[in-house]
This record gives C-alpha cells, sequence and structure tokens, in this order.
C-alpha cells in the first residue's frame, strides 16, 4: 500500500515561506524598533525633563519594565483561552500605539509652557500624560510578547520544519536590528533642539518616531490579515498546570491526618481529578521552575544598563573623535557585542572547551554568566570611583560654599569672621569653591590695602555663592552671586555666565544666544551649551568685540570675566566653577563587554535549557516562567536600591556585585543536584502506558460482553 503524504497548504508562498510571516517579521521589527527606542531615553527623560533624582528615575524605569515581563502572561492566556492569537496582537498593538502616542504628547515642553521660559509650568500634567502612556505600553509590548512568534510559528505545516526554524532565526535577527537601530537612532533624535516658543531638547521627536513605529507596526500585521493561518483558541496549557498544582495542594491540606498514606510526590494527590500525563509533565516543569528560582537577581543586575550605567554615563566624557556620543547610545555597546559574540561563543568557545574534554553542561554555563555579570559590575564600580575623584562636592545641611573673585589689578584680602576662613588673592585671582560654616557666617570683610569694607550676611543656606570684588575709586564694591547649581550640568551639558567688568554696561552674545544687557562687575545667569567652541560677541558703549572661545568638553561650568574690549580687542578670563568630564566614555566598554559575555552563556544558554527539559506541550510555561524571573529581577531593583540606602554610587554596585555572587554559589549547588531528563522518552513511557492501559481497558469490556452473553444465554435457556 503506497503510504499517503500530508497535503500541503494552499497558502501562497516566498521562497518556501508563507508570504504571511513576512508581515510578521517586519511588525516585529517595527514593534522592537518602537520598544527599544523609547525605552533607550527614559531614564534620562525622567531626570532631566521631569526632573526626577537618579533614585525616583531609577525606581520609575524598573517598576515600567518589571510590568512590561509580568503583562505577557495575561497576554498568553487571552490568547489561548478567549480572543486568539491573531485578535489578542491587533487589540493590545492597538492599546500599545495610544500609549506611544500619549508618551509623546507628555513629552512636549510647549504643552503646559505658558509664560515661554522654557520649562512646563504645570509638570504634574506631563507626569500623569507619561505614567498612563508607560502602562499602556507596558501592557500593550507584554501582552503581545507571548502571541507574535507563536504566530508566526502556526503559519507553517508540519512538513515545513526547516523553514519553520530558519523563521524563528530571522525573528529572532529582527528583534536584534529593531533594537539595535533604534538605540542608536532616539538618542541622536532625542539630541535635537525642537520646540515652538522654546528650543528644548527633543523628547517629542524621540518619542514621536517609536509611536509612528507602533503604528506601522500595527497597519503592516493587519493588512496580511487575508493571508494568516488563524488557530482558534484551544485552552490555555498554563491554567491547567495551575488548577493541578492548587487542586493537588488543596487535596493534601485537606488529606493531611496520618490515617491517610502519604504519596511519593506531592503532585501526586491531583490524580484523583487529573491524568497521569498531565501531574507528569507538571512535575518535569516544576523541576526547571525550581531551578529559575535564583535566576532573578541576573535580571537585576543586566537591565541597570538602561537605568544607572545610562546615569553614569553622563558624568562622562563622551568625545569619541569626530563622533560625539550620547549617555544613552553606550547601550548599543550590548546588541553590537550580541551579535559578534554568539556566533564566537557558538563556533569557537564551546567546540574548544568541548575539546579540552571539559564537561560544560548548560547550568555551569548559566553559573558562568552570573559570574560574568557580577564581575561587570565589579568593572562598573571601579568606573565610578574614578568618576567620583572628578564630580564636584557640594555643600550639604548646615554648610555654605564661596568662591572669590578678584577683578581689579590689586591684591586683596578677605575675612569670613572670628575661626573661618581668611583669604588673599592676587590681582585677577580667583579661589576654588571652600566650605564654611553657614550658621557661623555672619560678617565678611574686604581688604584692598589700607582699605577696608564690611557687611552683615543674612543666613546663606545650603547653597553656593560667588563674592566679587572690586576696587572703587570711591568704595570698595562687593557683590555676592547666588549660583544656581546643584550638580552636574544636564546631559553633558556646559554651563556659561558672564561678569561684565568693563566700565559700561555690555551687550554678550555666545553662540547668537543673547545674556541681555550685563550692568558693570555684575554677573549673568547661567546657560547651557553642548561641546565645542563658541563665538564670543561683546558690544559696549563704544565699540564690538568677539573672540572664540576655548574649546568646551562635556559636563563643565565656567564663569568668563569681560576684562576689555577696544581697540586691542577682547580680552577675557575664564574661571572654572565646575570641571568638565574626564573620565571617558569607552571605559565603560570592559563592563558591556563582560555582561555581554554573561548575557551569552546566561540567557541563550537558559532558554534552550528550559525547552531541552520541558514537555513539548508546555514550552510556553516555561516561556511565561522565564520572562517571569526578568520581571522579579527588576522589582529585586526597586527593593534593593530602596532599602540599601548607600551614599556611594560605587558601593551600590559593590552590594550588586556581592548579592550576585552569592546567589551565584546558590545556583551552582542546586545544578550539582540536578538530574537532566529526556522529555522526550518520559512522554513515550507515558505513550506506551496509556496504549497499554486502553489496550486492557478494552480487554476488560470484551470480557464483560462475553460474561453477559453467557448469562443471558442461560436464562434464555431455562425458559424455554
Amino acid at each position: 500500500m503506497e503510504k499517503m503524504k500530508k497535503p500541503r497548504s494552499s497558502a501562497p508562498s516566498c521562497f518556501g515561506f508563507p508570504i504571511s510571516i513576512f508581515f510578521i517579521v517586519i511588525n516585529e521589527f517595527c514593534e522592537r524598533f518602537s520598544y527599544y527606542g523609547m525605552r533607550a531615553v527614559l531614564v534620562l527623560y525622567f531626570k532631566f525633563f521631569l526632573h526626577w533624582d537618579d533614585n525616583l528615575s531609577t525606581v520609575i524605569y524598573h517598576t515600567f519594565v518589571a510590568l512590561c515581563y509580568l503583562t505577557p502572561i495575561l497576554g498568553a492566556i487571552v490568547a489561548d483561552s478567549w480572543l486568539g492569537k491573531f485578535k489578542t496582537i491587533v487589540s493590545l498593538s492597538i492599546v500599545y500605539t495610544i500609549g506611544q502616542v500619549v508618551m509623546a504628547v507628555g513629552s512636549i515642553n510647549d504643552l503646559t509652557d505658558y509664560n515661554r521660559d522654557g520649562t512646563p509650568d504645570r509638570l504634574s500634567v506631563h507626569i500623569a500624560l507619561s505614567v498612563v502612556g508607560l502602562i499602556l505600553i507596558a501592557f500593550g509590548t507584554g501582552g503581545i510578547k507571548p502571541c507574535v512568534a507563536a504566530f508566526g510559528g502556526d503559519q507553517f505545516e508540519d512538513d515545513q520544519e526547516k523553514q519553520r526554524s530558519m523563521f524563528f532565526s530571522i525573528f529572532y535577527l529582527s528583534i536584534n536590528a529593531g533594537s539595535l537601530i533604534s538605540t542608536v537612532v532616539t538618542p541622536i533624535l532625542r539630541g535635537e533642539e525642537c520646540g515652538i516658543h522654546t528650543k528644548q531638547r527633543c523628547y517629542p521627536l524621540a518619542f514621536g518616531v517609536p509611536a509612528a513605529l507602533m503604528a506601522v507596526a500595527l497597519v503592516v500585521f493587519i493588512v496580511g490579515s487575508s493571508m494568516y493561518k488563524k488557530v482558534l483558541p484551544q485552552g490555555n496549557i498554563m491554567v491547567q498546570v495551575s488548577k493541578c498544582i492548587a487542586f493537588a495542594v488543596g487535596n493534601r491540606f485537606r488529606h493531611r491526618s496520618k490515617q491517610f498514606p502519604k504519596r511519593e510526590h506531592w503532585l501526586d494527590w491531583a490524580s484523583e481529578k487529573y491524568d497521569n500525563r498531565l501531574i507528569t509533565q507538571t512535575k518535569m516543569v516544576l523541576r526547571v521552575l525550581f531551578l529559575y528560582i535564583p535566576l532573578p537577581m541576573f535580571w537585576a543586575l543586566f537591565d541597570q544598563q538602561g537605568s544607572r550605567w545610562t546615569l553614569q554615563a553622563t558624568t562622562m566624557n563622551g568625545d569619541f573623535g569626530n563622533m560625539q556620543i550620547q549617555p544613552d547610545q553606550m547601550q548599543t555597546v550590548n546588541p553590537i557585542l550580541i551579535i559578534v559574540m554568539v556566533p564566537v561563543v557558538d563556533a569557537v568557545v564551546y567546540p574548544l572547551i568541548k575539546k579540552c574534554r571539559i564537561n560544560f553542561t548548560p547550568l555551569k554555563r548559566m553559573t558562568v554568566g552570573m559570574f560574568l555579570a557580577a564581575m561587570a559590575f565589579v568593572a562598573a564600580a571601579l568606573v565610578q570611583v574614578q568618576i567620583d575623584k572628578t564630580l564636584p562636592v557640594f555643600p550639604v545641611a548646615g554648610q555654605t560654599q564661596i568662591k572669590v573673585i578678584n577683578l581689579d589689578i590689586a591684591e586683596a584680602k578677605v575675612n569670613f569672621g572670628p575661626g573661618l576662613h581668611d583669604v588673599s588673592l592676587p590681582s585677577q585671582g580667583e579661589t576654588d569653591y571652600f566650605m564654611l560654616d553657614a550658621a557661623s557666617l555672619k560678617t565678611l570683610t574686604v581688604s584692598y590695602g589700607s582699605r577696608n569694607k564690611s557687611r552683615t550676611l543674612a543666613a546663606l543656606g545650603q547653597k553656593r555663592y560667588t563674592l566679587e570684588i572690586k576696587n572703587n575709586t570711591v568704595d570698595i564694591l562687593d557683590e555676592l552671586v547666588l549660583d544656581n547649581i546643584s550638580s552636574k550640568p544636564e546631559e553633558g551639558n556646559n554651563l556659561i555666565r558672564f561678569i561684565n567688568n568693563l566700565p559700561s554696561t555690555a551687550n554678550i552674545t555666545m553662540n547668537n544666544i543673547n545674556f541681555g544687557e550685563v550692568q558693570t562687575w555684575f554677573a549673568s545667569n547661567y546657560t547651557a551649551f553642548q561641546k565645542g567652541t563658541k563665538k564670543i560677541v561683546v558690544t559696549d558703549s563704544s565699540s564690538t568685540c568677539q573672540q572664540q572661545s576655548i574649546p568646551f568638553g562635556f559636563g563643565s561650568a565656567y564663569t568668563i570675566i569681560i576684562n576689555e574690549c577696544g581697540s586691542s580687542g577682547l580680552k577675557i578670563r575664564y574661571v572654572q566653577d565646575i570641571p568638565p568630564n574626564t573620565v571617558h566614555m569607552a571605559w565603560q566598554i570592559p563592563q558591556y563587554f563582560l555582561m555581554t559575555c554573561g548575557e551569552v552563556v546566561f540567557s541563550v544558554t537558559g532558554l534552550e535549557f528550559s525547552y531541552s527539559q520541558a514537555p513539548s506541550n508546555m514550552k510556553s510555561v516555561l516561556q511565561a516562567g522565564w520572562l517571569l524571573t526578568v520581571a522579579v529581577g527588576n522589582i529585586i531593583v526597586l527593593i534593593v536600591a530602596g532599602a540599601s540606602k548607600l551614599d556611594e554610587q560605587w558601593a551600590e554596585y559593590v552590594l550588586f556585585a556581592a548579592l550576585l555572587l552569592a546567589v551565584c554559589i546558590i545556583f551552582a549547588i542546586m545544578a550539582y543536584f540536578y538530574t537532566y531528563v529526556d522529555p522526550a522518552e518520559v512522554e513515550a513511557q507515558l505513550d506506551e502506558e496509556e496504549k497499554k492501559k486502553k489496550k486492557e481497558m478494552e480487554m476488560g469490556k470484551e470480557g464483560t460482553a462475553y460474561e453477559n452473553g453467557d448469562v443471558i444465554a442461560k436464562v434464555s435457556q431455562t425458559e424455554m
């Protein structure tokens, strides 16, 4: 008899692939571009637009990421039990797109800038819109996460295993391509200046482009609707597993008395309601899920690339020759290294280890991955120590900082009262900021030779001040100027202000930014500028002078003193208020390299191990469990960062590294006692047992039928 061939699908195809999968791949690329592009600039948006501090920015960032990895469970249940994958993807993609649009609208500076001064007047409106947008995005991206790949797999027939395998490779490539490109592009968009009334960092564009890509993803997915193979909901295996576990626990609790005999495994208490196959498969899944318990600690460190490490980069030098790297663009190092490292590890590292006859099992690889991630945070701590050496010290409670600038050609002295700081300044000299006790600072006395001038000081408080002094023919001029700086300049900018030491009022412009009319020996406000040289133009009552500034770096603050503007040109002096960032961003590459190596041997291996140890119909359960470890990892960041109360950032890095090393040891012990199984063999045994049981039942029915027939025959003979 000729073997029957499986009927081939009549769906349109291209190179052996269903055309429908191309719509799915494009959809995934656009969606991942949207998600990672938005996420790349998110922590800087919190800090520099919403004006949250580093800790709050980190907390909200990781809360959002955790929610993105908790919602896939809901998405899987809705798709498998109610709407089906197609309707779930479409419905939640609409929610997703709305969330991205709300996020982009919330970042428009001019939305509430009623007085047009460059800052929102109702920041609460922007915060509310941002939070609503993030919640919608989390439910959208999380809900479709478990559906899209599985929906793509549904498009293939049983005889297209090779094409299905290649599809998943292309699908994974589209994820990394979307992530890489968006992580490069959106920080560039954020770095642009845009606005209706005032020019600000262009967060609306940085969020608007991902919103547009998500709309494209939705449209592309819907366009392919008529070509899709749509599988009806079959019931969610996660729900069945959960019910089986719940019944076993409840049944065991009801029969806790000693009169009931113990069972080999606590799940066997579910045998009254559920068949042996489901119970056995659930046992296999729980063995793997038990190993998942230590894994969230890895993700707690891994996902800080987008929060703490990005904030770390804001205090570093991003000058790469002709290219200026934004702090959030450093995140691209991870996907770039992933693309390089995955084939290198698979084709070179693992074969070499095998040749050395080392049994490098999946669980051993994951242990090494956790260790490498811990070392990445040690490297980050070492970098942070070097950064801290360059950071300015600001006053704390009960302290005041003062810098003194001598604008005259004669030597000056300043006395701040008994027991406090005394200063001697040469002609055109200045001091660094020095710390004073605010409560003890009552008066100051300025001396030029035999001339003295004293003044009483009001409570100065926890702030920085600059004392400008000059020996006028009539009097000693002294002006205590409040320096409105309490941290490093935002986003690597440079804060510049001018002091007019000319005999008349001057109009000062730098790179077409006008500082207005600055009166003699008074100071302008600070204004932010990006790195590079700038054109300074000064116009006083008699002349106009101009000059190129010194090249500004990243994160500095300068006071520029205008000393002369005349026939001899413009003479200026630079006083450094905050030193520029000197630690280069390239020093972050080792920590990114270690983290990426850890990700390659941990994440890729973990998924492979999970799938190899799970029953064929419960892959989705382990996928949900794996995503849940990412969510819990981000929750750990919230707990540790909130509870540690460490003043130094490097100490927090060391704390996380120590926690992961401790968890790594625990995981290594758990892995040592784990016994690998072959789910295919177990399922084959279950098939044999079910066949044997079915055969016995059929034989039992035949025997019963024979006995019943014999009895009926005897009754009939008696009646005759």
